[in-house]
């Protein structure tokens, strides 16, 4: 059941983020077809999607075997997960999500999804201050506090907090 929770959040939120809403913005530009990046780098596009997809896949199996939950501030983990990527970076779904949508800014070189992009993590971020980090420590305390003060909420440590 766990599962298909997951299954079905992805589809519908990251889902929303990455694939239905950009391709509905590139729809509105089919000039973008015409524009590349000089020297072939607009091919890191696709290895930055895949990475980003690495990290969202990390996450949500992390949130399932550790933390018992989805993503879904309606279902969330029983559990902190301090384990995996979040030793690196407190909010690492985020970060895959959105590598996965610079890699397709990079690809495409839309100024439309550009500009869709940097609202996304404009609104993440507003998210994350004014919900998440008061829920996690209303729910978790001085677990989650420790936490806070040893691992970055965007950039990632280059070791483990």
């Amino acid at each position: 059941m766990l599962i298909l929770k997951n299954a079905i959040f992805t589809v519908l939120v990251p889902g929303s983020v990455v694939l239905w809403l950009p391709w509905w913005i590139l729809s509105l530009d089919p000039t973008h077809l015409s524009r590349q990046l000089p020297g072939g780098w607009h091919l890191l596009g696709p290895l930055l999607i895949v990475v980003g997809l690495a990290i969202y896949i990390a996450c949500v199996s992390d949130f399932m075997t550790i933390g018992g939950g989805t993503p879904a501030p309606i279902d969330p983990p029983r559990r902190l997960l301090m384990l995996g990527l979040y030793r690196f970076v407190r909010n690492p779904m985020y970060v895959g999500v959105g590598t996965v949508l610079a890699g397709e800014v990079v690809f495409t070189t839309a100024p439309l999804l550009a500009s869709y992009t940097a609202l996304v993590w404009l609104i993440w971020h507003l998210f994350v201050l004014f919900y998440e980090e008061p829920k996690l420590e209303q729910l978790f305390g001085d677990e989650y506090r420790a936490y806070r003060a040893r691992v970055p909420r965007w950039v990632p440590r280059l070791t483990p907090g």
